[in-house]
């Protein structure tokens, strides 16, 4: 098996952003450009983030007043000498409205949004997106259960009981194209839109492969047995925390073996199926996903 390589970055892959992590425990930095007229912020709702127009809302000079003094808040990097910071505005009172930061803006899910955004903005969104789902959900430490400060500009958080320091996680998934000759194997779960097929896809159990999780999840899923399997590409996959590994795949067997909680339908489908897949009443992943960009990768390569 041949592999076959990425034409094209993966959505939210094309971060603009010089992290500058060497700059999270300098206070008087930090203190600077959070006064800095400036300086950016992406504001988020409860996960949601801020557009207006069809393009991010990143807030500048008075209009990020609002943002300055939040409780959940991190310095993301620099964008072209600007410091960038994401806030998170909606994790405390679950009957409060969202706060009209900008005339013309509202919050909205990024995936609803992607597809219009410039690929720079989108990789920042998603980077926002992801650190924020961490800071509001990891308050209190899993060690001793005291409550957590933000440390390193909101990279680390501290427990203020026992000392123990948390980090950003992000869970590894493996998703895969497996393919036997003309054919690929996608399939149907349950939680898809109607008439969907995809690519498969798992998390990454500890102590294993990413080889050994693709095998492993292939054969969960459908029965089919893999051999070869090469990687890809990656995409970072905020939703809420994941980091998305993409393979193409050998099968080395045809027969379909259902795992019903997982898949409520898999087939196999020729580059000609999944080419004319409106005409024939299907349809593929989002064109944000690596699932479809692993499908149109494969399609031109054969």
């Amino acid at each position: 098996m041949t592999p076959i390589c990425a034409r094209h970055p993966n959505a939210y892959a094309a971060s603009p952003l010089d992290r500058a992590a060497n700059r999270r425990d300098d206070a008087g930095f930090i203190a600077a450009t959070l006064a800095s007229p400036e300086s950016l912020f992406v504001p988020l709702w409860r996960g949601h983030i801020l557009l207006r127009a069809g393009r991010a809302a990143l807030l500048a000079g008075r209009a990020a007043d609002p943002c300055r003094g939040a409780e959940v808040m991190a310095f993301l990097g620099l964008w072209e000498g600007r410091a960038v910071f994401a806030v998170e505005f909606g994790d405390r009172d679950p009957d409060a409205s969202p706060p009209a930061l900008a005339e013309g803006a509202e919050f909205a899910d990024l995936r609803t949004a992607v597809g219009s955004l410039p690929a720079a903005e989108a990789a920042i969104l998603a980077h926002a997106r992801a650190l924020m789902h961490w800071r509001t959900r990891h308050r209190f430490c899993p060690i001793c259960g005291g409550a957590c400060a933000p440390a390193s500009a909101g990279h680390v958080l501290v427990c203020t009981r026992c000392q123990a320091q948390h980090f950003p996680r992000t869970d590894p998934a493996v998703i895969m194209l497996v393919v036997r000759g003309d054919q690929a194997l996608l399939g149907h779960a349950p939680r898809f839109p109607a008439e969907m097929y995809s690519t498969l896809a798992g998390f990454v159990e500890p102590g294993e492969s990413l080889e050994e999780a693709v095998a492993r999840e292939v054969f969960e899923e459908t029965g089919v047995r893999v051999g070869a399997v090469h990687y890809h590409s990656s995409q970072p996959w905020p939703f809420p925390a994941s980091i998305m590994l993409g393979f193409h795949a050998k099968a080395l067997t045809e027969e379909i073996v259902l795992d019903h909680d997982e898949l409520a339908d898999a087939r196999w489908f020729s580059r000609a199926d999944l080419r004319d897949h409106k005409m024939l009443g299907f349809r593929l992943p989002r064109g944000d996903s690596i699932a479809r960009r692993l499908i149109e990768d494969w399609l031109v390569s054969g």
